[in-house]
C-alpha cells in the first residue's frame, strides 16, 4: 500500500501569499510534519495530525513522513517560503534517494511558494531585475571557503545577490566577512536591502549602501539583497527609495566594478 506526500510551500508569512495550490493541498492531506512555528501556521481540521519538530532536523522529519506515506497515508511536508528553496522538498529528495525502494513509489509533489528574496523584492521595488544568484551564508552543510568563493565569482559576474541564512549566534562572524569580501569587489554604493520578516505585522525593510552594511542590521529572520554595479537607487520626496536592475546591461556601470 502506498500513499502520497507533498512538500508544500507556506509563502514567506503572510496568510495572503499562500498559494491556492498550496491550500488545497494542505485540504487534502492528514499528516502535516514540519519546523514547528510553520506547522503552527495551519489551520487544521481536527481529523488532520501534527508532527512538529526542531528546525534542525530536516533528514528525521524527511524519513518520518515518507515512512508514513509508504504506508498508505497522505502526508504533507510543509516549509516557509518555496520548499525548493534551501528547504524540505531537497532532503526529502535526499531521503528518497538513501532510502529504501518503497519510499521510490510513493506519489510525490513539490508545491512551490513565494520565496523571502521574492517578497523582499516587491517591497523594495524590482532588484532582482536583471540576473542574479541566491547564497545560503550557513556553513552547516558546506565549507565557509566554498561561500567565500561563490562569494567573489557572483560579485566579479554582476550578479545580483540574495543571502539566505545570513547570521545567526552561533555564526556571529561570517555575515561582516561576507560584506568584507564583497566591498573588496563592488563599489560601496551598491544598495544593500535588509528584508527582515516580509509581509508579516513586524516587518521591517531597511536600504543602505554597502559601504554602511553591518551584520546587526540582520538576524535569522532577515533576507538580504545585495545589488550589482547595474543596480539603481530611485530617491523619492516622503516614501522609501526604490531599488531596481535594469533590465539591459549597461557597460557603463560594469565597468565601476
Amino acid at each position: 500500500m502506498t500513499g502520497k506526500l507533498t512538500v508544500v510551500g507556506l509563502g514567506p508569512g503572510s496568510p495572503q501569499q499562500v498559494t491556492p495550490e498550496a491550500l488545497a493541498a494542505v485540504a487534502e492531506a492528514t499528516d502535516f510534519f514540519g519546523y514547528g512555528p510553520y506547522v503552527d501556521r495551519l489551520d487544521l481540521r481536527p481529523d488532520q495530525r501534527r508532527h512538529a519538530s526542531d528546525n534542525r532536523e530536516e533528514m528525521s522529519r524527511a524519513a518520518a513522513a515518507l515512512t508514513l506515506a509508504a504506508a498508505g497515508g497522505s502526508v504533507c511536508v510543509v516549509s516557509g517560503g518555496d520548499p525548493g528553496v534551501f528547504a524540505m522538498a531537497a532532503a526529502v529528495c535526499e531521503a528518497i534517494e538513501q532510502g529504501p525502494d518503497a519510499w521510490r513509489g510513493i506519489e510525490f509533489a513539490v508545491v512551490p511558494g513565494v520565496t523571502a528574496m521574492l517578497a523582499v523584492a516587491a517591497k523594495a521595488g524590482a532588484p532582482l531585475g536583471h540576473d542574479f544568484c541566491a547564497i545560503s551564508l550557513s556553513d552547516n552543510l558546506k565549507p565557509w571557503s566554498v561561500i567565500e568563493t561563490r562569494l567573489i565569482a557572483a560579485a566579479g559576474a554582476g550578479f545580483v545577490m540574495a543571502f539566505y541564512n545570513p547570521v545567526s549566534k552561533a555564526r556571529p562572524h561570517q555575515l561582516p566577512k561576507a560584506f568584507e569580501i564583497l566591498r573588496a569587489h563592488l563599489p560601496g554604493t551598491v544598495p544593500v536591502i535588509f528584508g527582515r520578516a516580509a509581509g508579516r505585522p513586524d516587518e521591517a525593510i531597511r536600504i543602505v549602501p554597502l559601504s554602511e552594511a553591518r551584520a546587526d542590521m540582520a538576524d535569522m529572520a532577515t533576507c538580504i539583497i545585495v545589488g550589482s554595479a547595474e543596480t539603481r537607487l530611485i530617491a523619492r520626496d516622503g516614501n522609501r527609495p526604490l531599488v531596481y536592475s535594469p533590465r539591459s546591461w549597461d557597460a557603463a556601470s560594469a565597468g565601476k566594478r
